[in-house]
């Protein structure tokens, strides 16, 4: 066995309720609360905002956090949180709102300037205690020590580095009762592919990070349609939740790759959901993959089709493909670049950006050049 090293990352809470709970994982003192305006308006802070100040806790809340967000965004979150003189940071909601209470906690904590730790393992210094509750089932950000903003010019950039991580990720199921449908298989296919591309990355793969991945696909392969057609099913939520944070923790250890390094481009220029961005890219990925990742792809693909089991490697792999872009039109995904606003005369800008993912690009089973990153772009149109 080769060495590795593994970072599980942090102390996981998990039940129904458990959001009301989080005044038991912070320190004391004043606390920033990050999320956005429609988990507000949805009523889904509610439970944990009453249990912080029925605690006797003062709590600043920002709630302007956007998809997509910026650098004005999380500067102005740690703007509140400094003037409020906040102890701890709390994220809550999705992806967005996790990201920027992650960047905003460090920021607080360490005094570092924003621009001195882009990139991987320049965040050197100590963050505030940070705890985090995700909303959707899908980013596993509440897992990862990464976060992503948008900068001028549609450029996706991110900070990754363990001074990151959360100390504490709070899963609790009734926060994702009844998200809309489009939500629910956007992120839910969005934690699949980060179990797929830390399964097949060409760097820091382990057995632990494999096995957290399969359990992973398994999880959310056998729950993402249920959790689609009936959307107060507890279990099934419970069961995305959990698959999409053990997702994170394997791709917190074996980065994700080429599907996330052509799906971001698409954020940036058109604002389309991440989760979504994932999901017109995948196959057309995987498929430029194949000779390269076969072997790998084989192993995963009974895990979402469980009649793939006992066929060749190559039915094995092809079959994964197949049962991912079936699972993606089951579940009422749009299937091509041309429904979320892309044209043809956007394709090449778009292969630039993608260029630009270096951080993800090198992880990928197989090398994506300029020229191939067009004509994926061109095969998902």
């Amino acid at each position: 066995m080769s060495p590795f090293a593994f970072h599980y990352g942090p102390r996981l809470v998990s039940g129904a309720g458990a959001a009301a709970r989080i005044g038991a994982w912070i320190v004391p003192g004043p606390v920033l609360f990050v999320t956005d305006r429609q988990v507000r308006a949805l009523g889904l802070a509610d439970a944990a905002l009453d249990g912080l100040r029925a605690g006797g806790r003062a709590v600043a809340v920002f709630d302007a956090v956007e998809a997509d967000p910026s650098r004005a965004t999380l500067e102005a979150a740690v703007a509140t949180g400094r003037g409020a003189g906040v102890a701890s940071v709390i994220g809550f909601g999705g992806g967005s709102p996790m990201d920027v209470a992650k960047l905003a906690a460090y920021l607080l904590g360490s005094g570092d300037d924003l621009d001195a730790i882009w990139g991987v393992g320049q965040a050197c210094g100590t963050g505030l205690p940070l705890v985090l509750v995700p909303t959707t089932a899908g980013t596993g950000s509440e897992a990862t020590p990464v976060a992503i903003l948008t900068l001028p010019g549609d450029e996706k950039r991110g900070v990754s580095a363990p001074a990151l991580i959360t100390g504490h990720a709070v899963l609790d199921p009734l926060l994702t009762l009844g998200l809309p449908r489009a939500i629910t298989a956007a992120t839910g296919m969005d934690a699949m592919v980060h179990a797929i591309e830390a399964y097949t990355s060409a760097h820091l793969k382990n057995p632990l990070s494999d096995m957290l991945a399969r359990e992973a696909l398994g999880l959310l392969a056998g729950n993402l349609l249920g959790a689609c057609e009936t959307p107060d099913d507890v279990a099934a939520r419970s069961a995305m939740l959990l698959g999409a944070h053990l997702a994170g923790v394997a791709f917190a250890n074996a980065p994700v790759a080429g599907v996330h390094a052509l799906a971001y481009p698409l954020g940036g220029r058109f604002h389309v959901p991440h989760g979504l961005s994932n999901v017109l890219m995948l196959p057309h990925v995987l498929g430029f993959n194949m000779d390269a990742a076969m072997p790998l792809y084989a192993e995963l693909g009974p895990i979402i089709d469980p009649a793939l089991a006992g066929l060749g490697r190559q039915a094995q792999a092809a079959g994964l493909v197949e049962a991912l872009r079936r699972m993606s039109v089951q579940a009422g995904m749009p299937q091509h670049l041309r429904d979320v606003g892309v044209a043809a005369t956007d394709l090449d800008g778009l292969a630039a950006d993608a260029m630009r993912q270096d951080r993800l690009l090198r992880n990928n089973p197989r090398p994506i050049t300029l020229e191939d990153a067009r004509l994926l772009y061109e095969a998902a149109l």
